[in-house]
């Protein structure tokens, strides 16, 4: 009996599947991106409420600032794929063909961090 050439194991597929939206570097990405901008926001804040706001509550107001901009930075980004135009056209020539393509790869998670 003639077997082929190749064994069935050789065809078999063991990557991982493209789900097409790869959650983890975006989640750590848009959180490290969120926690610097709350920390930035708490510690250059000169309005007397949070100078006169106790540390704890401070370090308080940076992680939930952090999960909201995270959450809203990944809101943003499924907006964005969900919208984004396939072409653009342009009479501004190259700086506004430019400024429309960053505006699409980040422009809603940033406006929503």
């Amino acid at each position: 009996m003639d077997q082929p050439p190749f064994d069935q194991d050789d065809f078999d597929d063991v990557r991982p599947q493209e789900t097409g939206f790869d959650l983890a570097p975006a989640l750590i990405g848009w959180g490290i991106a969120a926690l610097a901008f709350a920390s930035f926001i708490i510690i250059n804040n000169t309005s007397p409420l949070v100078i006169s706001a106790s540390l704890p509550a401070k370090i308080f107001a940076v992680i939930v600032g952090a999960a909201l901009g995270t959450g809203a930075a990944l809101v943003g980004d499924a907006l964005r794929r969900a919208v984004m135009p396939s072409a653009v056209y342009t009479q501004g020539g190259f700086f506004s063909l430019l400024w429309i393509k960053v505006f699409w790869k980040v422009g809603p998670q940033v406006i929503g961090c």
